[in-house]
């Protein structure tokens, strides 16, 4: 069989399963980026997550810096990490000591969510204060600040103008937005920034389609930039069809619907609720199966070479979900093998 031109990734959200502990999750995700690297996948990025009792990737430049200190030569990154929350300029500190301790292996993939339930989000900004021209500035302004200050080219106009970030890596890390809707790839698009359609939070594949054609269709590139689209999907590989199929059948997604209009993913009733009461809204959520892409090697090996033609894509990452450590990594291993990806 040939060797298929795509390049794979992991994204790893540090989950709690089963009898582990949250301390054994992180180790897990220790554990899995090494694998990974070993099983030639590209990158390996955590995600940010806040007050979940799911997931334990809390802090993703911590646990990027122990991740990179534990490998060689797989890039790690973040995806992504929740700027709405925090200082362009901290963010750009601690990505230039990341990129200036592992030169060329640092990604800095940005999201837009909330990553966490509302009184999360308001502990996170409790030091905020409501004059903080920063922290009231739009998302957009603070990417573009961010942009800015990892290289060092604020303009003369610039409130900031005259503030530099130290230290100055000799390759800044690498900069990608991450998002769920069309108004995320147009987002990308008018910034010239490479893109990511996470689609495992989002598992409707009409938008991620919109999205990824409404972020080609109105990129806008500098210096011969072009687009460069990426899709983040669930992913589960077993030995069998069948085998693969019954790990999917038990995972499911819950989507909440807030009075205002604003909707919201997360894996649990439980979740469902506590979001749902903490956003002092009157709130619905629906109970969903996940869109799941899974069975054996061949048949995986299949579809995602079908979604590399269809959305143009030359890298996809993969998120694994099963409620078993061993067999998650047993998926990952499986898929590396088909693809041939050490070899």
């Amino acid at each position: 069989m040939a060797k298929v031109d795509l390049k794979l990734s992991v994204v790893d959200q540090s989950p709690v399963y089963r009898s582990e502990t949250e301390a054994e999750a992180l180790q897990h995700t220790i554990e899995l980026a090494q694998k990974a690297e070993a099983w030639g996948y590209h990158r390996f990025w955590v995600t940010e997550h806040h007050g979940s009792k799911q997931v334990m990737g809390s802090s993703p430049e911590v646990l990027v810096s122990h991740l990179l200190a534990k490998t060689d030569r797989i890039r790690v990154g973040s995806g992504g990490v929740m700027l709405q929350h925090y200082s362009p300029f901290k963010v750009a500190e601690n990505f230039n000591v990341l990129a200036s301790l592992a030169p060329g292996r640092v990604d800095l993939g940005i999201g837009r969510g909330p990553g966490g339930l509302p009184q999360s989000t308001a502990a996170l900004r409790s030091n905020s204060s409501s004059n903080d021209a920063a922290s009231s500035k739009p998302f957009l302004d603070k990417l573009l600040d961010l942009d800015k200050f990892l290289h060092n080219r604020l303009e003369d106009t610039h409130p900031n103008h005259g503030v530099k970030v130290s230290p100055a890596p000799p390759q800044v890390a690498s900069l990608y937005l991450l998002g769920t809707t069309p108004s995320s790839g147009e987002m990308a698009a008018s910034l010239g920034m490479p893109y990511i359609f996470a689609m495992f939070l989002n598992s409707d594949e009409s938008i991620m389609w919109d999205a990824v054609e409404a972020y080609r269709n109105t990129f806008i590139g500098t210096n011969g930039t072009r687009p460069e689209a990426m899709l983040a999907l669930p992913v589960i590989v077993a030995d069998t069809d069948e085998e693969a199929a019954g790990y999917a059948s038990q995972i499911t997604v819950v989507r909440i619907l807030l009075e205002s209009g604003r909707t919201f993913t997360v894996f649990s009733v439980e979740a469902a609720e506590d979001f749902g009461n903490q956003s002092g809204e009157k709130f619905s959520y629906e109970i969903l199966q996940s869109n799941i892409i899974n069975g054996s090697p061949a048949t995986v090996r299949e579809r995602l070479c079908a979604m590399q033609t269809d959305y143009k894509v030359d890298e996809i990452f993969v998120v694994t979900a099963i409620d078993d450590f061993p067999k998650r990594l047993h998926s990952y291993e499986l898929l590396s093998r088909e693809f041939e990806l050490a070899g």
